[in-house]
């Protein structure tokens, strides 16, 4: 529902029609991410029959979000209000922000799903899934002295050719202030960058700790957007 030239103003709909089409859940003017891959959701116009076809693609009691525009009133879906986020994008011909050889970044796979899953609930609940792995890479840093601890990861989430988008970034919060996310996020762009793609991503606007990270490592603001919460009864 956003209207810009960029198809990353309106990424879930890009993602959805494009590189992520086959994990693509489709009814009439409605789209969604399967609820244990994101809970992202798009819409062919901003109507109420938008949103009737959404609702048959939700479980009872099922959250999803929207990008873009606040939706059309409905009597089918709970609107829970909105979440102002920042868009930034990485300059293509930027040189990448250097990565800390020591640090032990190692590849994460979807059998390491539930030490993800277990991370991502302290920094940001509900938004990684059993299956979001399935989106893209992902890194992360192990607890060398408790195994099966994941402290620190970042990888990919929306991709939409050649956009591929930053996320999942976060820190256990006993080993924050060492420089993992940045160096993550490090290890996410040039992974990007080998494969000749432009790095993006979404932060909250009022996480301006966050936000300020991404500037020092040469991140530029793009636009704000709102992702839209809406809920199907149970």
């Amino acid at each position: 529902m956003a209207s810009s030239d960029d198809p990353f103003a309106n990424a879930i709909w890009n993602a959805l029609h494009t590189t992520h089409q086959h994990l693509s859940l489709a009814h009439g003017l409605a789209l969604k991410y399967p609820a244990d891959v994101a809970p992202f959701s798009c819409l062919a116009e901003n109507t109420s029959a938008a949103l009737s076809d959404l609702h048959t693609l939700m479980a009872s009691g099922e959250t999803t979000y929207v990008l873009g525009d606040a939706p059309a009133l409905s009597d089918k879906l709970l609107y829970r209000g909105a979440t102002p986020c920042l868009q930034m994008a990485f300059p293509e011909q930027s040189p990448l922000p250097a990565i800390e050889p020591a640090l032990p970044i190692a590849p994460l796979s979807c059998d390491d799903a539930p030490a993800m899953v277990a991370l991502t609930d302290i920094a940001f609940p509900g938004f990684f899934r059993s299956r979001t792995c399935v989106m893209g890479s992902y890194f992360g840093i192990w607890d060398s002295a408790r195994p099966g601890q994941l402290i620190a990861m970042a990888g990919e989430r929306l991709v939409l050719h050649p956009t591929r988008e930053v996320s999942g970034v976060c820190t256990h919060p006993e080993h924050r202030g060492q420089g993992l996310a940045a160096a993550l996020t490090a290890r996410v762009l040039d992974h990007q960058r080998r494969l000749q793609a432009r790095s993006v991503l979404h932060v909250v606007s009022t996480n301006h700790t966050a936000i300020s990270l991404y500037h020092r490592l040469g991140f530029q603001s793009l636009r704000e957007v709102h992702l839209h919460r809406l809920k199907r009864p149970d």
